[in-house]
């Protein structure tokens, strides 16, 4: 009989003990479903705005064009050209978020409160949503206007705004769509086709950027602004 009761105590021990790993996992697929979800809302919403992106940034580089042509030459090319570069990017990259504000706080709204069993996980995805927050709330720079204050100092004074905004958006510049392999284990059949169609469509927003850096250097010409 004792041995019987030891028994039928250690397997009640065991049954509690699988409880919080079982509700754990759940857990895991239930945040995993709803991220996939938001990651790839905020994926086809830029996907979606291909065309219209370069079209803008067609129009940001006539705009340069018009406003302020050579506004650089006779630059050099050092590290304040180079911070200057960086403006160049962002003014791009932030032109064509203003596209679509609305997904990035979707994006943002809906992981937040996401949480997994694994901290790095949950780490990993709060930090690249915190990116996108970040980012979404940058204000365009005033790029013509900073390269001219800059051209009237004899290209020796730096504009006040452009270090700080370098910092920021160099510490937040993320592509849309993040997909850490630590979810793959809590991913399940139902989202995998979801999961193919999130980096297929990433796809095309990687070579829409790589075709992207051809206007970065138009405007660069344009400005005659050395990288």
């Amino acid at each position: 009989m004792r041995i019987r009761g030891v028994l039928l105590a250690a397997l009640a021990v065991a049954a509690i003990a699988l409880v919080p790993a079982s509700g754990a996992s759940a857990s895991n697929a239930s945040a995993t479903h709803a991220y996939l979800s938001a990651n790839y809302a905020l994926v086809h919403a830029a996907h979606t705005r291909i065309h219209q992106v370069e079209s803008t940034l067609r129009g940001l580089l006539a705009q340069i064009r018009r406003e302020c042509p050579l506004a650089a030459k006779g630059s050099p090319e050092e590290t304040q050209s180079e911070q200057l570069s960086n403006e160049v990017i962002g003014t791009m990259v932030l032109t064509a978020i203003r596209l679509d504000l609305p997904a990035g706080r979707a994006y943002v709204k809906a992981v937040r409160p996401l949480r997994w069993s694994s901290p790095s996980l949950t780490r990993s995805v709060h930090g690249y949503a915190e990116k996108v927050a970040k980012i979404i709330t940058l204000p365009v720079p005033k790029l013509c206007q900073d390269v001219k204050s800059w051209a009237s100092s004899g290209f020796t004074t730096l504009p006040s705004a452009t270090r700080p905004f370098d910092s920021v958006f160099l510490n937040s510049w993320v592509s849309p769509g993040f997909l850490p392999s630590a979810l793959k284990p809590y991913e399940g059949g139902s989202v995998r086709s979801l999961v193919r169609q999130t980096e297929k469509q990433e796809s095309d927003i990687v070579d829409l950027e790589a075709r992207e850096v051809e206007t970065w250097g138009k405007i660069m010409d344009s400005l005659e602004l050395e990288p």
